[in-house]
């Protein structure tokens, strides 16, 4: 055969296994709402920019008749690329080809690309659309399972780790998405380690795949993801917005963008996003978009524990991570799921050097049964442990109550915040002035003709003490109390004393962080 048959043959050979699962295949992926894993690449990407890898593997099995089924690419899309301009790996099951099932060659495909990501130190994004383990492969697709969960832990923490969860991810495949740094969901897209016909055998439930593992509901009732998108295309933009805020590995700094705000901004408004009754609530969103860059504020696991926000930003165009309480959600205490939301996020943003910046108004820990016996002890050390952790540059800015333990826990000085700021409305004291006048002052008042009156007289009395911040930067715990209307100037000028910060922690294998 000449060239000229060889070059035909090879773009013959090329379009067939472009094709997929064919067109009926392709039809029905676009009937369900879903875009096919070569459209969602070529949507992501920068166009021109796509180098595919083992674009010709498939498997070796010959169980079950699969040496006899046209399996293009083994059912996943694999190879490099740019988006907006910066380097990722990736691959993108294609749910047409034998349910985007995992074998063999379709893991090792997934493990080049992960082992590659590690070796140019890119992140890696995953475009899940599974059915899960390729039970025609037996133990073949165990195995490849196995490969890819431990190079997901292995560049835990070296190169970011995106997955995007478009269609079903049953069974063994939850559990790599599960290990990565982030998860983006399509409301239709499902993950659950069993179906709902396995729920109804073994406990008798009956429940729609949605309602067991939808999107809506790991986003908000279990935790599992991070972002809630509409549609393919939306979790798409969503993972290049992330993109925009996070490095491409652990050595270097987040990508800085240029800022056309002011970085000695004096807001106003600030001072109207208080109430005068510190027991009322308002949207602690309002005081973080005011403050950061042009407003803009990517909120991640926006639906879970709505208590505590955590998300990225900008001050003077660098990438900041968010933790803050919202006074507007159960008063903005600390509790089981709150703690971990936030000492996840506080982990991921001290791996890969983004300074961190609080807002602080909790009243403590949410007491009840429930919380002890599920375990707020454990969860809450959670938090603790990792603002103690964390290297990165902390700031530090007291709203309004800090209250007991959640004062500590919420990055205080004692935690190694570098700079820590509060207004003039702080409240820093072991407990609510309410609360405190009763154990305080329980003889004087029951002792009193008038007990109510001199309950309250013992209150305001307290609160003259303790409900400011003056007491706690006598002693050296809070750097300043500042006007709210310069929040944005006095963390912009912090970040920039910061930038050159250099902690060490002691040598180690690594801490025991109370899972």
């Amino acid at each position: 055969m000449g060239i000229d048959d060889l070059l035909n043959e090879l773009n013959e050979k090329k379009q067939k296994i472009k094709e997929g699962g064919g067109k009926e295949a392709i039809q029905k992926q676009h009937e369900r709402g879903s875009l096919t894993a070569w459209e969602r690449i070529e949507y992501l990407v920068d166009e021109g920019s796509f180098i595919e890898f083992d674009e010709f593997v498939k498997t070796r099995s010959t169980y079950f008749g699969l040496d006899k089924v046209f399996a293009p690419k083994d059912g996943v899309i694999t190879g490099i690329a740019t988006v907006n301009g910066r380097r990722i790996a990736l691959y993108a099951q294609d749910f047409t080809v034998l349910g985007g099932s995992l074998g063999e060659m379709h893991a090792l495909k997934i493990v080049k690309m992960q082992d590659l990501a590690m070796k140019l130190g890119i992140p890696i994004i995953g475009l899940n659309d599974s059915g899960g383990a390729r039970i025609q492969e037996g133990i073949e697709s165990l195995y490849g399972y196995g490969e890819v969960f431990y190079r997901n832990t292995k560049a835990s923490g070296v190169i970011p780790q995106i997955a995007v969860n478009m269609g079903p991810t049953a069974g063994g495949a939850v559990y790599s998405p599960a290990i990565m740094d982030f998860i983006i969901m399509t409301k239709n897209a499902t993950m659950y380690i069993t179906g709902p016909n396995v729920v109804k055998a073994v406990t008798g439930e009956e429940i729609s795949h949605t309602d067991l593992g939808g999107g809506l509901v790991h986003n908000q009732k279990s935790g599992v993801a991070h972002f809630l998108a509409g549609d393919d295309k939306d979790a798409l933009d969503t993972l290049k917005k992330l993109l925009s805020y996070i490095p491409d590995n652990y050595l270097q700094d987040p990508p800085n963008a240029e800022c056309d705000d002011p970085i000695d901004r004096v807001e106003d408004s600030l001072l109207d996003v208080l109430p005068d009754d510190p027991s009322k609530p308002y949207d602690v969103i309002d005081i973080i978009t005011k403050v950061v860059d042009n407003g803009e504020f990517l909120e991640v696991h926006k639906y879970f524990a709505p208590n505590i926000v955590v998300g990225f930003a900008r001050i003077a165009g660098r990438s900041v991570g968010v933790v803050a309480n919202q006074a507007k959600f159960m008063a903005g205490v600390l509790d089981i799921n709150s703690a971990d939301k936030a000492a996840r996020f506080v982990r991921f943003c001290d791996a890969f050097n983004i300074p961190l910046v609080t807002f602080v108004d909790c009243p403590g820990y949410l007491p009840g049964i429930n919380q002890e016996h599920g375990g707020v002890i454990r969860h809450g050390a959670k938090l603790l442990f990792s603002f103690s952790e964390a290297t990165v540059p902390k700031i530090t800015i007291i709203i309004r109550k800090a209250y007991g333990g959640s004062y500590i826990a919420m990055s205080s000085r004692h935690l190694g915040a570098d700079v820590v700021y509060a207004y003039p409305t702080a409240e820093i004291a072991v407990m609510g002035a309410e609360g405190a006048a009763e154990v305080i002052f329980r003889k004087e008042i029951q002792s009193a003709e008038d007990k109510e009156k001199m309950r309250q007289q013992k209150i305001k009395e307290y609160k003259d003490q303790f409900a400011n911040p003056y007491k706690s930067a006598e002693r050296g715990y809070i750097d300043d109390v500042i006007d709210p209307r310069e929040t944005r100037a006095k963390i912009a000028k912090a970040l920039l004393f910061l930038k050159s910060k250099s902690e060490e922690s002691p040598a180690k294998k690594h801490g025991n962080i109370p899972l």
